[in-house]
């Protein structure tokens, strides 16, 4: 039972984890694709031979019915092609959609989890428009092109058959647009890159003016962020001119390439008529057969930008996806109701090294609050983080019930967890929505318990339409107290056993101050666990326990009013600065730090 417990609770390695194939469900349909492409090309040849039979058997032999029958074959010929080209082109969208509903669910859970693993550059939606950019390709003509030119040769070797010449001027011109098709390649690969890169600056510069409309208007920085969003612009518009300006000529030097040869044939097969090597009929067909020939090519490179674009997106989502792998399914942990602990716990923000909380350990039992104090730039909101299990450990571990937050899957972990961040962050939707945190089996019996708890019912009732009122984008509709207040209900919502809140009193008026207190009491009432993060001693009055944090280290922990007299009269005490709460309740101060460091305490605390 052990080892099933263990496998179900840790991360797979990249060894264990299966090789990330999001394509193999479209396999078969490729297959089929593939001899769909065989039949069409094969069908391809009406054309040719229809004109060869009528330039060498009917107008000799001036037969009606011949030409009446050869006609209504070939028509029935086209409609035939028409149709499987038709259903290639359908089925290469629906791949695109399959692709689409397998993948945008993970695509989005990585763009949204993106900021807590590592450092985000550019654009943050990238991903979306990478899977995008491939389902586009996947239902454009490119796909086709490709499938086609494998069968050049087969159109090649048929014009070998009419003659020898002619067969040779198509194998060159064939040679003519592969180096056309390879130079397209070698010549758009950097510039493409360079313009998703431009592309990502222009889309982050611009997203985060929308959100900061209200300053950039407040402060008269419209005018400069836009000359900065321009420039930004202006580079990405100048990569893609390049890109499309290369893809552009070579795709007309294409076309150039293949009228030339197409004319080269006419004149070839006249040339063989006049020698009497080839007849009439042959100058038609073969000229037909060539420019069959030589389209693929030339539509592959009509079409390359998108390939070449569908190519690096798709490099990009298989690089993301497999790295970010999948939670996987998770043995269900029964829900903790005794003890939180922090061992010797060192981390440092996503995608850097640098280390902001060092070290920091500490034992909560149930029913108890825990207040963190301490200078700005302490380490108290990464502090935060890191106990909701937001940010990457990179020594040490947070338990809840004596288990590791990472053997919770987040879902099942959510409902355990009730966080209030500093920065607050609403949701377009309802009040209700917002409180329930989009649950859609929430009953409105537990939302107005959220609401209760947090003290924000009344508040909410005075709303134009209740707990069923929209508040906007981002919460725009509501003031800053509301929203903060909103947002505790949330974090309240399902009695969560471990309670953070950062700063939850940052926007608060004196009732709103009344109701924090009543609710931080009320989850301790409850059997459940509180852990504020304050610089207003305000936030404090509804724990038992304080402690005190500087440049990322534990300074002081023990009983609040312990702790907040020996910050008002410091004294230059020597020792460790880390204890522990014991199983009674009753915590065991650690000894004071020297009077410098409590002196710095004591400056960024409004004791």
């Amino acid at each position: 039972m052990n080892a099933i417990v263990t496998s179900a609770a840790r991360p797979l390695s990249t060894a264990e984890r299966p090789p990330f194939r999001p394509l193999s469900f479209a396999r078969p349909a490729f297959i089929g694709i593939g001899l769909i492409t065989a039949t069409i090309n094969v069908l391809y040849l009406t054309g040719s031979f229809y004109m060869l039979e009528v330039y060498d058997r009917v107008i000799p032999g001036r037969s009606i019915p011949t030409l009446v029958g050869l006609s209504v074959l070939a028509l029935a010929l086209y409609v035939f092609q028409g149709v499987l080209d038709v259903l290639r082109s359908r089925l290469l969208a629906r791949i695109g959609g399959v692709l689409d509903g397998l993948l945008a669910g993970r695509v989005h859970e990585v763009v949204a989890s993106l900021p807590l693993r590592s450092r985000v550059q550019g654009d943050g939606l990238q991903p979306l428009r990478d899977l995008d950019s491939v389902r586009g390709f996947l239902a454009s003509p490119g796909p086709g092109a490709l499938f086609d030119l494998p069968w050049i040769p087969l159109y090649i070797g048929i014009c070998f058959f009419f003659h020898p010449a002619i067969g040779l001027a198509a194998c060159a011109g064939a040679l003519m647009l592969v180096a056309l098709t390879l130079a397209t390649e070698l010549k758009t690969r950097g510039p493409a890159k360079e313009t998703v890169a431009y592309a990502q600056t222009r889309n982050a510069l611009a997203e985060a003016n929308r959100r900061n409309a209200e300053v950039l208007q407040a402060m008269g920085m419209r005018s400069r962020m836009g000359a900065i969003w321009n420039e930004a612009n202006d580079r990405y518009m100048a990569s893609q001119q390049r890109t499309s300006d290369i893809g552009g000529g070579l795709g007309g030097a294409s076309k150039v390439a293949r009228m030339a040869l197409q004319s080269a044939v006419l004149g070839i097969g006249a040339y063989l008529v006049i020698q009497q090597q080839a007849t009439a009929g042959i100058i038609i067909a073969s000229s037909i057969l060539t420019s069959r020939a030589l389209a693929p090519v030339e539509l592959a490179i009509a079409n390359w930008k998108g390939f070449v674009g569908a190519r690096q997106s798709w490099s990009r989502l298989k690089a993301l996806l497999a790295a970010f792998g999948d939670e996987g399914e998770r043995l269900s942990l029964p829900a903790p109701t005794r003890t939180f602990s922090v061992e010797s716990v060192t981390s440092a923000p996503p995608g850097t090294q640098r280390i902001v909380v060092s070290d920091v350990a500490l034992r909560l039992e149930a029913g108890q609050g825990l207040g963190v104090i301490g200078p700005s730039a302490s380490g108290k909101s990464s502090l935060a983080r890191v106990l909701v299990g937001v940010w990457p450990i990179l020594r040490g571990t947070v338990r809840l019930d004596g288990a590791a937050l990472d053997q919770w899957s987040s879902d099942a972990l959510g409902r355990h967890i009730g966080y209030l961040p500093q920065d607050v962050e609403l949701f377009a939707g309802t009040v209700a929505e917002n409180i329930a945190r989009f649950d859609p089996e929430a009953t409105a019996e537990s939302v107005i318990a959220a609401g209760r708890a947090a003290g924000v019912h009344d508040l909410i009732l005075r709303l134009p339409n209740g707990y069923e009122t929209p508040i906007g984008d981002g919460g725009t509709l509501l003031s800053a107290g509301q929203r903060q207040r909103v947002a505790l209900a949330r974090a309240l919502y399902g009695d969560p056993f471990l309670v953070v809140l950062d700063e939850p009193n940052s926007n608060l008026d004196g009732e709103g101050e009344a109701a924090l207190t009543d609710a931080i009491i009320g989850v301790r009432q409850r059997g459940g666990i509180v852990v504020v993060i304050a610089h207003r001693p305000s936030a404090l009055a509804g724990v038992d326990l304080v402690l005190v944090m500087a440049e990322g280290r534990v300074q002081a922990f023990g009983p609040r009013d312990e702790i907040m007299q020996r910050l008002l009269r410091p004294a230059p005490i020597a020792g460790g600065a880390q204890a522990s709460a014991g199983s009674s309740g009753a915590p065991r101060a650690a000894p004071s730090p020297p009077a410098g460091s409590l002196r710095v305490i004591q400056e960024g605390t409004a004791a």
